[in-house]
């Protein structure tokens, strides 16, 4: 690794290497480009500079660095509602057809280091949430194929997970807890109701195997998708796939429904059962019934529902 000052940089012709560093100002004032944001389109050099700071982005929810397919994938700009094919992420997706070289840094400011040249290949949408915890949108993440280096090892929490990751669905450990929410809005503290669903889990997947069953989790990860799904709770045994929910409300009787319906897609089901803290009223048991799911909530040292014999 070097250390590269300005007056060492003749002109617009590049000469970094993949392990230099060197101030962003002087990089900017020799090379073009903006000096803030991550992505920085050069008028002055046939140039676009890239920054990617993995630790900060992965509070909110940007796993920029390596992935287990050996590229580098990139979060694009845009800090509020859907990201578009505009400006900076439109330079790094043309960036061949214009003639630029795709550099990549590793931090935002202060002193950054060069990690190599890319070539965009391809990209796809994530979510992620708006800056400043807002609602969930969509983001752009883009593949970038290494130039002038070897691919280099997963170093983010998610690029670590995916690689471990040998099949599309995995099973895990019943006291595992990661969530969906814990990969798109990981910098979110959980909900009472979400902390909730996890001490239902735990307590009923106990109950479950005083009785001799065998209860795991699994993490799903579909065809074309970069986040992994989780499901509450799965018992081998009777095919039972279970959604829990830490409070009885129609809007979550909707999302858990949909949601067993989405697990379905990978898991062999026979059963399925939305597990709530309380008897739900008679139009959400309804509702439940409609759709094949049994409803099943504590009682007394015990468990009732609807599906009886789904708790022998």
């Amino acid at each position: 690794m070097t250390d590269i000052g300005l007056g060492e940089v003749p002109g617009s012709k590049w000469v970094l290497q993949p392990g230099d560093e060197i101030e962003r100002k002087q990089l900017h004032s020799v090379y073009g480009g903006r000096t803030q944001g991550g992505i920085g389109p050069s008028a002055r050099t046939p140039n676009v500079m890239i920054f990617a700071d993995p630790v900060a982005g992965e509070k909110f929810g940007y796993y920029d660095g390596w992935m287990p397919d050996g590229l580098f994938h990139y979060t694009g700009e845009g800090q509020y509602g859907d990201q578009r094919m505009l400006s900076g992420n439109a330079s790094i997706l043309n960036h061949q057809a214009e003639g630029r070289a795709l550099r990549v840094f590793q931090g935002a400011r202060g002193r950054v280091r060069y990690v190599g040249e890319f070539a965009a290949d391809g990209w796809y949408q994530a979510d992620a949430p708006e800056f400043g915890d807002g609602p969930l949108r969509k983001v752009i993440v883009f593949r970038l194929r290494p130039l002038d280096i070897e691919p280099q090892r997963p170093a983010t929490k998610l690029g670590r997970i995916l690689e471990s990751q040998q099949t599309q669905v995995q099973t895990l450990g019943i006291e595992q807890q990661e969530t969906e929410k814990s990969f798109v809005d990981p910098s979110r503290d959980p909900y009472e109701a979400e902390r909730r669903e996890a001490k239902l889990v735990l307590a009923f997947s106990d109950y479950l195997r005083s009785r001799g069953h065998e209860v795991v989790r699994q993490m799903i990860l579909p065809t074309g998708e970069s986040r992994p799904l989780f499901t509450d709770l799965y018992d081998s045994a009777q095919g039972l796939l279970i959604e829990a929910k830490g409070s009885v409300t129609r809007e979550n009787f909707r999302m858990a429904i949909g949601q067993l319906a989405d697990y379905g897609r990978f898991v062999e089901v026979k059963s399925s059962a939305i597990l709530v803290p309380s008897e739900p009223r008679e139009d959400l048991l309804e509702l439940a019934k409609s759709q094949d799911v049994a409803v099943i909530w504590p009682e007394g040292k015990g468990y009732v529902g609807t599906r009886p014999d789904l708790l022998n």
